[in-house]
C-alpha cells in the first residue's frame, strides 16, 4: 500500500485566498459586511445578461428559498430527477409539497424529459434539473419542456460554474432561479456557501428578505445607513441563510481564477479520457461542440468485461491509495425517499442500472501532474 493517500477532492486554496480571508477578519465584519454585495455583484457580472445575485449559506438554501418565493406550497408537486443528492428534494418537502422523482438519460445521467412530461399532473408547478458533474441540460430542450407544461425552472447548478451550452451560460438564461454551491470540494468554493441567480426583480427581492429573519433591511444596509440601525421592520418568517464576509472575501478570489481552474481540469479529464481509452470503461461524455464543461466530477462505468465490479474496483484503488466516490447513490434507493414515496428500482430501470457501475475518480484543479499519473496507474493496475 501507498505510504502516502490521495484523496479524492481538495479545495484549491492559495495565498491570495487566505490574504483575503485575513483582511476580511481584521475588518471587523465577520458576519455579512461589504464584501458580501462585492461578491454578488461580480458573480452576477461573471453570469452577464444584467442577472441579480444573492449570496447564501448554502445552494440548499437556494433552492429552498427560490422555491419559496415561487409560492410553492401544500398540494403542489416539483419533479426532480432521482439522480441527484438529497438536498435537491429535501427542500421541496420543507416547504410542504411533494417532490416527485424521475428517471435519467442513460448517457448524461441528466433528467429525463421524457419521464419527466409522463409524471406531470395538474398539481405540478416546477422543475429541479440538475446540471450533472458540470455538463449543462440542453437550454433548448429544457425551456421547450417547461413551457409545454407550464412550469416554473430552478437550475441545480451545484457542479456546473463555469459552465455553458447552446450559447447560453449557466446562470443567464431564462430560468426562474439557477442556485450554485460553494461548498469545499466544488468548482469554487466559500468553504460552505451558495449562490442565486435570477432575471426576476421580485424573486431575488423575496430572497433577500427570507435569508434573513424576514427583515426589511440586509443586516450591512443597517449599518452604513443613516436610518437607526435598531430600526427594522419583520415583513416574513423569515430564516437565517446569510453568506459572511470572509467567505464572500474567499469567494472573490476564487471567483478571479475560476476559468484558469476550469482549464486545468479540463486538462485533467482529457489526460483521463485517452489513457483509459482501452479500458473496460465507458467515459464520460464529452460536451458537445461549442459548450463548456465544468468538469467538476469525472464519472466511469464500470463494463460487464471488466476485471472487477464498481464495489471491488474502489476497494482496490482505495488500497492502492486513491481515494474515489460514487454520484450518486439514487434517491429512491435511500430508505427515506423510498418509503416516503414508496419508491422501487423498477420505477427507475436507468438509474437503478448506472448506480451499479458509476464510479468518481479524483478530480480537482491543484491535482500535481505526478498526482494525475498516480490515478492513471493506478486504475490501469486494477484493471489490468
Amino acid at each position: 500500500m501507498e505510504n502516502s493517500r490521495l484523496p479524492f477532492a481538495l479545495p484549491d486554496i492559495g495565498e491570495d485566498e487566505i490574504a483575503a480571508v485575513t483582511a476580511a477578519l481584521r475588518s471587523g465584519w465577520v458576519s455579512s459586511g461589504p464584501v458580501v454585495p462585492r461578491f454578488e455583484q461580480r458573480f452576477a457580472e461573471a453570469c452577464g445578461h444584467g442577472v441579480t445575485a444573492v449570496a447564501l449559506n448554502s445552494a440548499t438554501a437556494g433552492l429552498h428559498l427560490a422555491l419559496e418565493a415561487l409560492g410553492v406550497g401544500p398540494g403542489m408537486e416539483v419533479l426532480v430527477p432521482t439522480w441527484t443528492f438529497t438536498a435537491t428534494a429535501e427542500v421541496v418537502v420543507h416547504l410542504g409539497a411533494e417532490p416527485v422523482l424521475v428517471d435519467v438519460d442513460p448517457l448524461t445521467l441528466h433528467i429525463d424529459l421524457a419521464d419527466a412530461a409522463d409524471k406531470v399532473t395538474p398539481r405540478t408547478v416546477a422543475v429541479l434539473p440538475v446540471h450533472f458533474a458540470g455538463q449543462l441540460v440542453s437550454p433548448a430542450r429544457l425551456r421547450a419542456f417547461a413551457e409545454s407544461h407550464r412550469l416554473a425552472v430552478v437550475e441545480d447548478a451545484a457542479h456546473s460554474f463555469p459552465a455553458a451550452a447552446e450559447g447560453v451560460g449557466v446562470g443567464s438564461g431564462t430560468s426562474a432561479a439557477t442556485i450554485f454551491s460553494f461548498y469545499a470540494t466544488k468548482t469554487i468554493t466559500t468553504g460552505e456557501g451558495g449562490m442565486l441567480v435570477t432575471r426576476d426583480a421580485d424573486l431575488a427581492r423575496r430572497v433577500r428578505v427570507m435569508r434573513l429573519h424576514g427583515f426589511d433591511r440586509d443586516g450591512f444596509d443597517r449599518y452604513r445607513s443613516e436610518r437607526p440601525a435598531w430600526r427594522y421592520d419583520v415583513v416574513a418568517a423569515g430564516y437565517k441563510c446569510n453568506l459572511t464576509d470572509p467567505a464572500a472575501a474567499l469567494g472573490l478570489v476564487q471567483l478571479d481564477r475560476a476559468e484558469a481552474m476550469r482549464a486545468r481540469r479540463a486538462e485533467i479529464a482529457d489526460r483521463y479520457r485517452r489513457a483509459f481509452a482501452e479500458l473496460p470503461l465507458d467515459l464520460p461524455p464529452p460536451a458537445p461542440a461549442g459548450a463548456v464543461h465544468a468538469w467538476h466530477l469525472y464519472v466511469v462505468r464500470m463494463r460487464t468485461d471488466a476485471r472487477v465490479d464498481r464495489d471491488a474496483f474502489v476497494a482496490e484503488m482505495s488500497h492502492l491509495g486513491v481515494g474515489c466516490s460514487v454520484h450518486f447513490i439514487p434517491l429512491h434507493q435511500h430508505t427515506y425517499w423510498r418509503q416516503r414515496c414508496q419508491l422501487t428500482d423498477a420505477m427507475f430501470p436507468v438509474a437503478s442500472a448506472e448506480f451499479e457501475r458509476v464510479v468518481s475518480l479524483p478530480l480537482f484543479s491543484a491535482m500535481t501532474d505526478e498526482q494525475v499519473d498516480r490515478v492513471i496507474t493506478s486504475v490501469h493496475k486494477v484493471l489490468a
